[in-house]
């Protein structure tokens, strides 16, 4: 049988006074106000499923098609109470209307009435099992009037779902069950579903971040107990110090970090990158980094970012033919590093070679959108290549991506937070 879904009044109605934000309940859990639900139904679809499922003779059948009609007028007319006589009718005629229970239900739902609206869908579902969306609605419902019986319903609803919008209600519905719950683990593994879900959705990256972000800070008080004085403790510091724009500060927790444990892994590498960073044209600065480098490749192995720092080193050097040969061994080593796609192009840029230099900021501009320098050099490919089209709009994407990183620092200022730098950010920025 057909999912049995309210009208186009039941969309709307998750709207109504509300934004669909995520925010703290009193009992400081997480709790989504609505989002979107995928409940819609117009009149010639109630009609339709009244004749799929009404009774067999064709006089009943009729007589709930029309109140089936009047009752979907009636909603899009914003008058529920009338819809509701209209659905009661329809039980008078067939108690076992499921499309009428369900609609009662999201009714009740959207007057916040939780524990009618979940008798009115428990009753669907009694009749017709298979019904999802009814489920997962009546799972949000047991949510919001503390049934422990909800859980299990919105997990087996968030696993079988296929409507996008539906799942993410429900999806944060779970997440804010499972915090209250206090269990940090599953909440940030629904929050990971949800961004892969919908990347952009703005309400599901705020609550995204926040889970993290406890999560972060509940391991790090953890291991603040457990291990005050470790060389992890003293990797922790320098990281978030970095985050803070205190290089000096990092470069000293991370030579601390190695004073305890001088083979700790990725700290060498790290250290590199701060001392490189805090002053990228110093030739001295420059044998420093390179000397923690050769350290990481000893205690971690060759890597594509490594390579990317010694090629990044070759070039400030004015090594061009040396520093090519390290980017094309990053690139062998991880073609989609983003570093060794650039260095390359650069290079082959310096050459003259814009024919071959296309290709890896293409790649480039494709393994990160948001790289503003990718763009600006691409579009300086093109232009040169007389691809005047690709070069405007290349040139476009630069020009409103510097805007919104702009923006963004502004935030992070805000936050007193320094905001990650381009992998490339460090050696050869675009004006």
């Amino acid at each position: 049988m057909k999912e049995p879904q309210p009208s186009k009044l039941h969309e709307s109605a998750f709207h109504s006074g509300t934004s669909p934000t995520v925010a703290r309940d009193r009992g400081g859990g997480l709790c989504g106000r609505p989002l979107l639900l995928v409940f819609t139904l117009l009149a010639s679809a109630l009609a339709g499923m009244a004749a799929q499922t009404g009774p067999s003779r064709a006089a009943g059948a009729a007589a709930i098609h029309d109140h089936l009609q009047k009752a979907a007028q009636y909603l899009k007319a914003n008058d529920p109470n009338s819809a509701v006589k209209e659905f009661d009718t329809v039980l008078a005629l067939d108690p076992k209307n499921a499309e009428a229970y369900t609609n009662l239900g999201v009714i009740a739902f959207f007057q916040s009435d939780y524990r009618k609206a979940s008798q009115y869908l428990r009753k669907a579902l009694a009749i017709e099992p298979s019904l999802e969306k009814t489920q997962a609605l009546l799972g949000i419902c047991e949510k919001r009037l503390g049934d422990p019986s909800a859980r299990a319903l919105l997990e087996k609803s968030f696993a079988k779902l296929k409507d996008k919008r539906l799942r993410l209600q429900v999806g944060l519905e779970l997440a804010g069950l499972y915090d209250q719950q206090g269990d940090p683990g599953a909440t940030a593994s629904v929050m990971r579903s949800l961004v892969d879900l919908d990347p952009d959705n703005v309400d599901v990256l705020f609550m995204a971040q926040r889970v993290y972000s406890e999560l972060a800070d509940d391991t790090l008080n953890k291991l603040a107990v457990l291990a005050p004085g470790s060389a992890r403790m003293q990797q922790v510091i320098a990281e978030r110090l970095i985050n803070g724009g205190d290089l000096k500060g990092a470069i000293d927790h991370y030579r601390k970090a190695l004073e305890i444990e001088p083979r700790l892994p990725g700290v060498h590498f790290e250290l590199g990158e701060a001392i490189l960073e805090s002053s990228p044209s110093d030739a001295g600065t420059q044998a420093e980094a390179q000397k923690e480098f050769e350290a990481a490749v000893a205690i971690d192995g060759d890597t594509a970012k490594t390579e990317c720092e010694f090629g990044r080193i070759a070039s400030a050097q004015s090594q061009p033919e040396q520093a090519f040969a390290y980017y094309q061994r990053a690139y062998q080593l991880n073609p989609n590093e983003v570093q060794a796609q650039m260095g390359l192009a650069k290079l082959l840029m310096m050459q003259e070679k814009p024919q071959e230099a296309i290709k890896y900021l293409r790649m480039a501009v494709q393994s990160d959108p948001l790289n503003g320098e990718a763009h600006y050099r691409l579009a300086l490919a093109c232009r040169d290549l007389n691809l005047t089209d690709e070069a405007e709009k290349e040139m476009h994407l630069f020009q409103e991506i510097k805007k919104t990183k702009d923006q963004v620092k502004q935030l992070y200022h805000q936050m007193n937070r320094q905001p990650k730098p381009e992998a490339n950010e460090g050696s050869d920025n675009a004006q």
